[in-house]
């Protein structure tokens, strides 16, 4: 395992025991799911975690064409020649390290059959096109996220593929993690790190509006980035918030209605 103080380790900054979580599905042979709003920190945590334990790691971002063959490999022609080449799954499962699907409720359906084999106690991977099958090591690990804020009648992930999982929810992180996580990421002040994080509790408590989601963390420390480097607030604001929540006009002018509450 890593040294937790080593610079090359991503920065995560836990909120209550999802590193211990991980650590026991890891050393158990577990998969693990990832529940939480776009850009809580899923991601990162898994980067973070992966580092801490020193394994490689695949990260696949799902999406509506993503099918089993992306995951697990194809015959490609190389040099007038046919030959097989692995995708992300099969090369987490042969090195022994962690495949990570991001948003996994937007791949097809063929996606799940391939999963199922891999987070029961077989921990098999099987390669209908070369004829293997991959008896997944220690220390592989399938790890998955989606946003339950999402789903709906189409896209929804199944019961009997949630139970297959042991899983963490994510959330916003509170004031007092968050304005130093976005200073710490941005290299702005605490001090404006912490009225930003005042806008987004605002606008996360936002009822009654065509909002989807709440601001993420993310796009706070996209707009603190944009104040370091010398853009004006409102600039920033507009750029790396409102626009990207939202293409109502009244919905966006109510955004910059409070961000000029919290502003003055």
């Amino acid at each position: 395992m890593k040294d937790l103080h080593k610079p090359d380790l991503p920065f995560y900054a836990p909120v209550a025991n999802e590193c211990a979580v991980f650590e026991m599905a890891h050393a158990n042979a577990l998969p693990l799911l990832l529940k939480g709003p776009t850009g809580c920190g899923k991601t990162r945590f898994v980067e973070h975690m992966a580092a801490r334990l020193d394994l490689p790691l695949h990260t696949v971002a799902c999406h509506d064409d993503l099918s089993a063959s992306d995951l697990i490999g194809r015959y490609l022609l190389k040099g007038g020649e046919t030959v097989w080449v692995d995708g992300p799954l099969t090369r987490a499962v042969r090195e022994g390290g962690i495949c990570y699907l991001d948003e996994v409720v937007e791949a097809r359906k063929d996606v799940t059959v391939v999963l199922h084999p891999l987070t029961d106690d077989r921990r098999r991977l099987v390669i209908d096109k070369t004829g293997e099958e991959l008896v997944a090591p220690d220390s592989f690990m399938l790890v998955a996220s989606y946003n339950p804020g999402y789903q709906n009648i189409l896209k929804k992930l199944k019961p009997s593929t949630r139970q297959r999982f042991v899983s963490i929810g994510f959330d916003f992180p509170s004031p007092e993690v968050e304005a130093p996580v976005v200073a710490r990421e941005s290299g702005l002040d605490e001090s404006r790190a912490k009225a930003l994080v005042r806008l987004a509790a605002g606008i996360r408590n936002l009822s009654g509006m065509d909002l989807e989601e709440g601001v993420s963390t993310r796009l706070l420390i996209y707009a603190a980035t944009m104040i370091t480097k010398g853009m004006p607030v409102d600039r920033a604001l507009e750029a790396a918030i409102i626009e990207p929540l939202s293409d109502e006009p009244d919905v966006q002018q109510a955004l910059r209605d409070l961000a000029s509450a919290v502003y003055g």
